[in-house]
């Protein structure tokens, strides 16, 4: 035990010498956590759009005021020429261009059919999809709303009609921050863990002192928890910061124990240091490290459920998230935060942590190797 007490003073002693280290342990996470979520948004607005409205009738303004009234979709151009419409995609100052047929009004009223031609431009697949969604769905209300017009109806409805009542159940106001600030907080402190404990051997490698440590007799898995543990309370103390702005900044407080937070976190940080410090045992440089680091952290960040579902990817593709712990984490933070989950819901998700954990840390015991 004094083996490790002295190790411990010195790890911390060597971080707390550094101000850089410490910016970076701390200013990060809190500018990171204020900015990220407010661009990391969901709902796309602002949409450019043309109209070409090559009817000019009463009808075809309506839907065009009904488009523009909706808030999601910036009107950009409106003309009769539809080659002038796709000039202005080609010049990437329209997103969508919708043309409405020169017979528009009179087909919609003496056919009761009519058809409309939409133009995405699909450079971004995201904006282009859900822009392309949303009219789809005002001009579909829109339709509802000319044959309730026109509709005479009788003493008793013989057409039958289906009403949906709906209810957001964890998130009522489907804010997205609610959704993204937990899962943002789980990539900064894997980000914080991994890196700094991924150059922490190989910086004692580069300055000389990992010869001194190995003609000593501190035994290796002194020499690990030593160089995990301070990073480890660190890591808490980031957690404790995010959580604190999150409620601050946003409102977020979570439905569940912060208990169970921070017991599923402390398993977590076990397992991702682990990983961090087997990096460093194979790595020779610090730049080694960092890019090795950064290769693993973009795939468990793309992989991990924050910004695309699971369940959308290749089943090849949810075979390789159950074995990133980071799907782990974002996933029980979210159970935790918005629907008040306990231990006994992600009794399984602990279970597989520890198996992380233990694995990753037996790993980086075993092949840290003692050379004088």
């Amino acid at each position: 035990m004094r083996t490790l007490k002295f190790l411990l003073q010195k790890e911390f002693r060597q971080i707390f010498r550094d101000p850089s280290i410490l910016r970076l342990i701390f200013m990060m996470p809190v500018i990171q956590l204020l900015i990220l979520p407010w661009a990391a948004d969901y709902e796309i607005k602002n949409v450019r759009l043309t109209v070409v409205d090559q009817d000019r009738s009463e009808y075809s303004r309506q839907l065009v005021n009904k488009i523009t009234a909706s808030g999601y979709f910036q009107l950009t151009g409106y003309s009769g020429s539809y080659k002038q419409s796709l000039n202005e995609i080609n010049a990437d100052e329209a997103d969508l261009v919708l043309q409405i047929p020169p017979s528009f009004e009179k087909d919609l009223v003496k056919e009761n059919e009519v058809k409309l031609f939409m133009a995405l431009n699909a450079i971004n697949g995201v904006k282009a999809n859900l822009g392309g969604a949303y009219l789809r769905t005002i001009i579909s209300d829109y339709n509802s709303s000319v044959r309730a017009e026109w509709l005479q109806l009788p003493r008793f409805n013989p057409e039958p009609t289906i009403e949906i009542a709906s209810s957001n159940w964890f998130n009522p106001l489907m804010n997205y921050k609610y959704f993204m600030v937990p899962g943002i907080l789980v990539i900064l402190l894997t980000m914080i863990g991994a890196n700094l404990a991924a150059i922490n051997i190989v910086r004692e490698k580069e300055i000389g002192t990992i010869e001194q440590i190995n003609v000593t007799p501190v035994k290796k898995y002194h020499f690990i928890l030593g160089k995990l543990i301070p990073f480890w309370i660190i890591g808490m103390v980031v957690l404790t910061i995010g959580l604190l702005i999150s409620g601050l900044a946003y409102g977020i407080h979570p439905v569940g124990s912060y208990l169970t937070i921070y017991a599923f976190a402390a398993l977590y940080l076990l397992a991702v240091l682990g990983l961090g410090l087997l990096i460093s045992s194979f790595a020779t440089t610090q730049q080694q490290a960092m890019l090795i680091s950064f290769f693993v952290m973009m795939i468990f960040i793309l992989m991990g459920g924050l910004y695309t579902s699971i369940d959308s990817m290749p089943e090849w593709a949810q075979w390789i998230t159950r074995f990133n712990p980071v799907a782990y984490f974002i996933e029980v933070m979210r159970m935790v935060v918005l629907k008040g989950s306990g231990f006994a819901d992600i009794r399984n998700h602990l279970l597989i942590m520890a198996a992380f954990a233990v694995s990753l840390n037996g790993l980086a015991v075993w092949s840290y190797r003692k050379r004088v």
